[in-house]
């Protein structure tokens, strides 16, 4: 089969960048050097290019350049069977999924060799053949690309020899079939993060530390490659203290011909922060003038939620300004303002709709940060990658995803801060249609509710009549470009008119100074990363969870007494029932799941 020469030249490139990767020119130099001096010196003239051949194949350089080619059959690739059930847990073992390098672009090497002084694990010991232990993950994002490895046992120093690559590239128009060079990749400011999830033997994940990590020294080292090593710290209360450190190794590939001084990075990397605080500076300023003017209009203000920044409500009366001054948080104790933490986020085709989007967020773990010791709960919202990562948050947390999804499916949604029906600080997502319609999104269990405002003028209401949601107050609204604080007489919910243009009823922020520090070209923080599908086979993981339940069933029965007869038949017509409750909850239908066990059951007389 022929090549075209497009083709040619591409397969011309991998193999250059592999060999320059392999540093094969250096080996076969050393080795000749070696050969000539130890096994023919004096006669250097009269040695034959094959006794040279020969001598390369006994040093193994040959085996090592073809123990990195790998050739796959295309069937060679074998797909489980669904109807078999491994109780090897089969179905959570991943397959290997190749992908396509441009060899028109540049990428990132990243390996991460090994851990140290993961000290609170000094007391994991190894594990034996066979036994469940917990074990460590490393969660990277870089410019929408997600990667994890693999779990690697808790230990003071695991080992995690893991490798990835990172593609580097400038999202102009134009620039996507352009490689990009060293003064391109200058300006490419998004760092790379780490997060580190510790899972337990029972499931139970934790949040080991979250880290960015800078990868532009590299251009300045020679030959773009750099060994560092990079100390984690902890998250929340324990953002101050050293929770290990990560020996890694980046290289460039293929390397830059043009050479950046290290005087020239520092002075970028200044300059960037620079800007970054300047920015927030004047947000600042900008956002204290707000506070008092929203103050003038009622004395009561004081006393409601309005999440601008701080992790505590602004209810002191004489410490305003320092609540102000002490900027919300997330786990790595930056500091930034709340409509920092979403954008518009589109989930392709892994969710099709909104209500499937509200169901996919419930399915999160629930899990309200603690103080050290089991204090009072702590207001800490997560960068949207680690809470991704992990799979468990706060309400927080849950609403942000939520709000960023139902953005990202054209929906005008904003993000409520309030309290519940029993006092308790909570948050929650509504929608705004152009006709007015008013609704209330749970982002912990996918329950929608329509609003209606009350006329507190009105007579009683029957107390059947009252509204089915949970929310009591509401102090403000926001997304990713707008935030209001509620000015209304009374901040209870059932009073509360939702038309945010009155400026009456809601006290808006400037556009322009929340986008200068939350907007896509202010590049202060990171973009919110892609959904990714499920490597899980559903199919395998029903099935295996079906004969668990089944010997669970079994065994209960056998201590009653009693025996256990299963019929299969039964069990596939009673299908449709269990679909009808899923689809019940993805959509929002009421379908009559009584009614199709009926059906099933009269099918099977």
């Amino acid at each position: 089969m022929s090549l075209t020469d497009q083709k040619i030249s591409e397969l011309k490139q991998i193999i250059h960048n592999q060999l320059s990767h392999m540093d094969v020119q250096g080996r076969i130099k050393t080795i000749i050097s070696e050969t000539l001096h130890d096994e023919f010196p004096g006669r250097t003239s009269q040695v034959s290019e094959q006794e040279l051949l020969d001598r390369l194949k006994q040093r193994g350089l040959l085996d090592d350049i073809m123990q990195q080619i790998q050739f796959e059959s295309i069937g060679s690739v074998q797909h489980p069977a669904t109807h078999f059930v491994d109780q090897g847990l089969s179905s959570q073992q991943q397959h290997t999924r190749k992908t396509n390098i441009d060899p028109n672009r540049r990428h990132l090497l990243l390996t991460i060799k090994y851990g140290k002084a993961f000290l609170e694990h000094i007391g994991d010991s190894e594990p034996l053949p066979g036994q469940v232990t917990s074990y460590f993950t490393i969660h990277i994002y870089f410019r929408n690309q997600r990667f994890r490895s693999r779990p690697v046992p808790c230990a003071v120093e695991p080992q995690f020899d893991e490798t990835f690559l990172l593609e580097v590239h400038k999202d102009a128009a134009g620039d996507a079939a352009r490689m990009a060079d060293s003064t391109t990749l200058l300006s490419v400011a998004d760092p790379v993060h780490l997060v580190i999830i510790r899972t337990d033997p029972t499931g139970e994940t934790t949040l080991i530390t979250s880290h960015f990590f800078e990868w532009r020294p590299v251009l300045a080292c020679e030959n773009n490659k750099m060994a560092t090593s990079v100390e984690l710290k902890g998250t929340g209360s324990e953002s101050k203290v050293t929770a290990g450190v990560l020996e890694l190794h980046v290289e460039l590939v293929p390397k830059s011909s043009q050479t950046i001084g290290q005087e020239i990075i520092s002075a970028q990397l200044k300059l960037e922060r620079s800007r970054q605080a300047e920015r927030e500076r004047l947000f600042l300023v900008y956002a204290k003038q707000w506070w008092k003017e929203y103050l003038q209009i009622r004395p009561t203000h004081q006393e409601r939620l309005i999440k601008i920044f701080s992790p505590v409500a602004l209810r002191s009366k004489n410490k305003i300004i320092r609540h102000l001054l002490s900027v919300l948080q997330d786990e790595n104790g930056y500091n930034r303002p709340t409509c920092s933490f979403l954008k518009p986020l589109r989930a392709g085709r892994l969710l099709d709709t909104a209500r499937q989007a509200a169901r996919f967020v419930s399915l999160l773990h629930h899990e309200k940060t603690q103080t050290l010791g089991g204090g009072d709960k702590v207001e800490q919202w997560s960068n949207m990658h680690t809470f991704l990562c992990r799979n468990r948050g706060d309400t927080e947390d849950h609403a942000v995803l939520l709000c960023s999804l139902l953005l990202g499916f054209g929906l005008d949604a904003y993000v409520c801060v309030g309290t519940k029906a029993k006092g308790s600080l909570h948050c929650w997502v509504v929608t705004i249609t152009v006709s007015g319609v008013v609704m209330f999104w749970e982002s912990l269990n996918g329950h929608r509710f329509i609003h209606q405002a009350i006329d507190p003028n009105d007579p009683p209401m029957d107390k059947r009549k009252h509204a089915k949601y949970p929310y009591k107050t509401v102090g403000c609204v926001f997304n990713h470009e707008a935030f209001y604080a509620n000015s209304q007489p009374s901040d209870a919910v059932e009073v509360c008119v939702f038309n945010l243009q009155d400026e009456s009823r809601w006290k808006g922020m400037s556009h322009d100074a929340i986008r200068s520090v939350c907007g896509m070209g202010s590049g202060t923080w990171p973009p919110l990363p892609p959904l990714c599908a499920s490597s899980v086979d559903s199919s395998l993981v029903s099935n295996d969870l079906e004969q668990q339940l089944r010997v669970l069933v079994v065994e209960h029965r056998q201590n009653q007494g009693l025996t256990t007869v299963w019929d299969d038949q039964l069990s596939y017509l009673l299908t449709p029932a269990l679909s009808a409750y899923e689809t019940e909850r993805i959509t929002g239908t009421s379908i009559s799941s009584l009614l199709h066990c009926v059906l099933v059951l009269l099918a099977c007389l």
